[in-house]
């Protein structure tokens, strides 16, 4: 099933997969709660841990696919002892989860690898954050803070864009979101805001059964989500310049803008007034924007209704 994920994250056209490594006995004790109880065969959060765990040699297959694919193989330590094997496993990043972002040893250990760390900050405290991003810094790693609110999904009013603006001016690096709302929208609002990372959950199918599938995209959704952004990027790298556009633009003008025109048939010689004229398409002629500069003037010659009025052939010079 992991390896499927690999083949349907990547045909959408995604940068990395992220997988969680979890060693039971390094992680947790019988008394861990279940965030949500969907696992009746398992006793204990910790029996569950046990029973889903890849050893070591499937980390490294799985490292190999996601390689294989074109992608950043990424997963999230959740103990010492996890990030040592995935050291040996090898990973391009370090993704430290919410719940993770006050454990000291794990953030000092992976810091020392000089791989980028993404520190997520669901559950934390400024503070919290600030003494993360203060352990990291000595390092000299790549930061990048993700916004991220702990709730499976996130509705629209918790999603917290306006932090990520916070903590770029902050810590002076780079951020982006960890998107638990199981939609595009935040994503891509998101990347217009400067996010540089996306994170999210992914599911094969909204009828798969597990407690994280409300809060994931289908595989569809994130090639969507892939395309906005791919689409976003391209404008942020083409800031208009609206004289240039307007130029550009020319023929459209003169096919959507008016030019001054004769309201009806007039003679040479007849000084004009507001019931004389009007403006129509095309845009090929004196620019509608100017009919009170023509008031008053006389034409040099006659002119039929609908005629679009030149004004060096068709006008006496204004006194």
């Amino acid at each position: 099933m992991a390896h499927a994920f690999v083949d349907a994250i990547a045909n959408a056209g995604a940068d990395a997969v992220k997988f969680q490594t979890h060693i039971s006995s390094a992680e947790s004790t019988p008394r861990e709660p279940w965030r949500t109880k969907f696992s009746p065969q398992d006793e204990t959060r910790q029996d569950y841990w046990r029973r889903t765990a890849f050893t070591e040699e499937q980390w490294v297959g799985l490292r190999r696919h996601v390689e294989d694919r074109g992608l950043c193989f990424l997963s999230s330590p959740f103990s010492v002892q996890a990030a040592q094997m995935l050291m040996r496993v090898g990973v391009a990043a370090w993704k430290i989860a919410s719940g993770e972002v006050g454990n000291r040893p794990l953030i000092e250990l992976v810091a020392r690898t000089g791989l980028p760390v993404l520190l997520s900050t669901g559950m934390s405290p400024v503070s919290e954050i600030d003494a993360a991003v203060e352990r990291l810094t000595p390092f000299g790693v790549d930061i990048t803070v993700l916004q991220c609110t702990s709730a499976y999904p996130c509705p629209p009013e918790r999603m917290g864009l306006n932090l990520l603006r916070f903590f770029r001016d902050r810590y002076g690096c780079e951020v982006g979101l960890s998107d638990h709302s199981g939609r595009i929208y935040a994503g891509l609002a998101a990347v217009t805001l400067g996010a540089k990372v996306l994170e999210v959950h992914v599911t094969l199918s909204r009828e798969c059964f597990g407690p994280d599938v409300s809060a994931s995209l289908t595989t569809c959704e994130l090639r969507q989500l892939v395309e906005g952004v791919r689409f976003i990027e391209e404008m942020m790298r083409h800031p208009a310049d609206k004289d240039q556009a307007a130029r550009e633009a020319t023929p459209l003008r003169q096919i959507f803008t008016k030019s001054i025109v004769a309201s009806h048939d007039l003679t040479a010689g007849a000084v004009l007034g507001v019931d004389d004229l009007e403006v129509k398409k095309p845009g090929i002629g004196i620019p509608a924007n100017r009919l009170p500069d023509l008031i008053g003037r006389r034409l040099q010659r006659a002119v039929s209704r609908d005629e679009i009025l030149d004004e060096e052939r068709d006008l006496a010079p204004a006194r």
